[in-house]
């Protein structure tokens, strides 16, 4: 099957003219440019204060040229001193004049030098620092999970992982969009910027150290693609693909997806259960909903709960999770609870509701 767009895909991805780069989470900082003009601004009231100090003292100095000190000559001598320029046609001749410069000139042209010198040191330095940062990331950064698309499917697919228990340093976003990835930055996740069916592009995101892996992109083409790349990079990994067309989820199975969902017809269907029901609608968005109302979630089996059949579970179970086979909660197959087995429960959402980190595809027999 030869999806639409595939062959414009596929020509993007062998171009080596595309830019990415990993962007790591940072606090919120000042605009450099405000930066910059704040520091300009200090260095320019050191300077007119230490003019007008030169100024109030013009009997002090002296002037190769014409003996005398008018306004402009303190400006011309303040801005040689600051800047350690020192041409010495204007000199300081009386005692009061060499005090005022040992004790307040010479402070004012250090601290002249920190604010600008300093302001380049750090321009120079903010890229090191950078460097040893993601460094220091790709180290450290193992069994993580890793997004393709920030958008609504890609946004709610993380908070829903993230309510595991799962820092927000284990999650990397992939996305071609740079302010798609600010704003996952601004959340604190790392992003990588750049086409996801590229190698390059996912290996800065550490995929192939992965443990799972969030496909969840406009186009059903794009999903395709990028889940071959991963699948190569990675042949361990989880990875769970979204897709628009259902046609399309054979397709992204033997492409190496572990589970596919599709969201036109996840929709579709809520859809006509608000017409046909307007209550089971509501109750369906409920379970949808992360964090509120009722969650739908995977635990396993208690101590106290083994041997009893499902009614006397205290929670409402709707499945069983036995080895690899999902039995319903009336598949007379269930019999009484076993210790490995793991439940699908419907629960009330509190802070404390969990679902289970290392729940696995759930197949049908």
């Amino acid at each position: 099957m030869k999806l639409p767009g595939q062959d414009a895909i596929a020509r993007q991805a062998d171009e080596h003219l595309v830019t990415h780069r990993v962007k790591l989470p940072r606090k919120l900082v000042e605009h450099p440019i405000r930066q910059v003009a704040k520091r300009l601004s200090l260095a320019l009231v050191v300077l007119v204060a230490t003019a007008f100090i030169v100024y109030a003292d013009a009997d002090g100095y002296n002037d190769n040229s014409d003996g005398s000190i008018d306004l402009l000559d303190a400006f011309y001598y303040a801005t040689v001193t600051l800047s350690t320029t020192g041409y010495g046609d204007i000199t300081p001749v009386s005692d009061a004049a060499r005090l005022t410069n040992i004790f307040i000139i010479t402070p004012l042209r250090v601290m002249f030098l920190i604010i600008l010198v300093g302001t380049t040191l750090e321009a120079l330095t903010e890229r090191t620092r950078e460097e040893w940062r993601l460094n220091r990331w790709r180290s450290t950064l193992r069994d993580h999970t890793v997004v393709v698309g920030f958008g609504t499917k890609g946004r709610s697919a993380i908070q829903t992982v993230c309510a595991t228990g799962l820092r927000k340093e284990q999650v990397v976003v992939v996305d071609p969009s740079g302010k798609a990835i600010e704003a996952a930055t601004a959340h604190g996740y790392a992003g990588v910027i750049g086409d996801a069916t590229r190698s390059d592009v996912l290996n800065r995101a550490e995929l192939f150290r992965a443990k799972q892996i969030i496909i969840a992109t406009q186009r059903d083409d794009t999903a395709v693609l990028v889940t071959l790349t991963a699948r190569q990079l990675n042949r361990g990994a989880k990875i769970v693909v979204a897709v628009r067309e259902e046609e399309n989820a054979p397709l992204l199975k033997q492409s190496g997806a572990d589970a596919v969902i599709t969201s036109a017809s996840a929709a579709g269907r809520l859809l006509g259960l608000s017409v046909l029901s307007p209550a089971a609608g509501m109750v369906m968005e409920d379970l949808i909903s992360q964090g509120s109302g009722l969650d739908l979630i995977e635990r396993p089996v208690i101590k106290a709960e083994v041997g009893k059949n499902l009614r006397d579970v205290s929670d409402l179970v709707v499945s069983v999770l036995r080895g690899h086979r999902v039995l319903g909660y009336d598949d007379a197959a269930v019999g009484g609870l076993e210790l490995t087995d793991r439940l699908i429960t419907i629960v009330r959402a509190t802070p404390t509701t969990q679902v289970a980190p290392d729940a696995r595809p759930l197949p049908r027999d």
